[in-house]
């Protein structure tokens, strides 16, 4: 069993899609009832055993570090890097982490939501040393935005292809991930132009039969990257949370 203790976490974009209702925060702190994007994310990850958090931000990074300097961090430790060519794919972003991972570790989107068996699931899997595992929803009927999602095609457990424009696939991607350090490598193969996504990367892996699927089965999740998407999601985490207290200095600032 892989025993992974890091997360990246990618919360560098300027979230312009559901910018009509951040209230001039970044997206990763968006709250969904009452609690920021970002947070929902970590806390479900410690559930999970992760104990440091690496995360790559962009787009008004200093309400991120604000926001990181008024609350506890109990138990867990947390790098931040600054990607200042936040605007080109997310690989690049990625890719600004590099040098702060050496062993097996989750790789999560700031604005993915998702119950915290699910990341406990994929933090648990066997993993190779040169491989990486996607979390993908079989369901996809039940998808809220089907034309903006990233779309998967399984072979069994093998990925054999991965993009948004795909004709045949039976999965999609949920944006959560259990990687291997030579991700890394791939992406920087995958950069042109000085840019990549990480779909880039996760192509050439199924290339080479690195690129497993892991069935999150009936478990939620949701891209929250519009106000939709938001609403949508506070019909499917119903649980009640308390209030953000930083929400108003953070928006004056």
């Amino acid at each position: 069993m892989t025993t992974v203790k890091e997360c990246l976490i990618l919360a560098a974009g300027n979230g312009s899609r559901i910018a009509s209702v951040s209230g001039g925060v970044p997206k990763p702190l968006v709250r969904l009832r009452g609690i920021p994007l970002l947070e929902h994310v970590m806390t479900s990850c410690q559930e999970a055993g992760i104990t440091r958090f690496v995360i790559v931000v962009g787009y008004r990074a200093d309400l991120i570090r604000r926001w990181f300097a008024e609350r506890p961090l109990d138990g867990i430790s947390v790098t931040l890097i600054e990607n200042p060519e936040y605007a080109k794919a997310n690989g690049v972003s990625a890719l600004a982490a590099k040098d702060e991972l050496h062993n097996p570790f989750l790789l999560l989107m700031s604005d993915h939501i998702f119950e915290p068996k699910t990341v406990k699931g994929l933090a648990h899997q066997l993993l190779a040393d040169d491989e990486v595992i996607l979390a993908v929803d079989h369901n996809v009927d039940r998808v809220f935005d089907l034309d903006d999602a990233t779309k998967v095609a399984c072979e069994a457990d093998h990925i054999v292809d991965i993009g948004k424009d795909l004709a045949r696939y039976n999965a999609l991607d949920t944006g959560m991930f259990l990687c291997s350090p030579a991700l890394f490598h791939r992406l920087e193969s995958a950069k042109r132009d000085g840019s990549c996504s990480l779909s880039d990367g996760m192509r050439q892996l199924a290339r080479e039969q690195k690129l497993r699927a892991f069935d999150i089965g009936d478990a939620h999740w949701q891209d929250v990257d519009s106000p939709e998407a938001l609403v949508h999601a506070e019909s499917i985490f119903g649980v009640d949370f308390p209030e953000n207290p930083f929400a108003e200095s953070l928006v004056d600032a």
